[in-house]
């Protein structure tokens, strides 16, 4: 009976989200706006109408691309969270346009993209020196955000 079933991978079943009540969100923490991770900078609460519910409006910044996107939900209802994670990588190198990149414990890592702009310059400019790579990750998608010289 149990012969025929074929699963090709597992997978733990953790979500890159949780549900948080839009009420309990606060300022500099992270939302799902629009399908997108952002942090929230502006957060905004209304009073109660004659129908119910006080409304928050939220403003966040995609933490991955810098837009801006806008929310308005009731404080009751519930908002998805992300689960944003941030590692420090050593830099070893540039290759190609993709950071080669080392974590404490020795493995290698060659496919994050060098970021664009004002970073990616800097992390150029600094790629031949001990420097630490910050990465943040969100569903599924990572980037460098910051660079800091290693404390020798």
């Amino acid at each position: 009976m149990a012969d025929s079933e074929d699963f090709i991978s597992g997978d733990a079943g953790a979500s890159a989200t949780y549900p948080m009540q839009c009420s309990a969100l606060r300022k500099n923490g992270y939302v799902m706006l629009k399908g997108r991770p952002c942090k929230i900078v502006d957060m905004s609460t209304s009073k109660t109408g004659k129908h119910g519910h006080a409304k928050v409006h939220l403003v966040g910044l995609d933490i991955f691309t810098s837009k801006k996107y806008e929310d308005i939900c009731p404080s009751t209802h519930n908002m998805e969270v992300p689960h944003v994670k941030r590692l420090e990588y050593q830099l070893l190198g540039i290759c190609d346009g993709y950071l080669s990149l080392m974590k404490d414990n020795g493995e290698t890592r060659d496919d994050l993209r060098l970021p664009e702009g004002e970073l990616g310059k800097e992390i150029e400019k600094k790629a031949d020196e001990d420097v630490l790579i910050t990465v943040q990750s969100a569903l599924d998608e990572e980037c460098a955000i910051s660079i800091k010289l290693m404390n020798k």
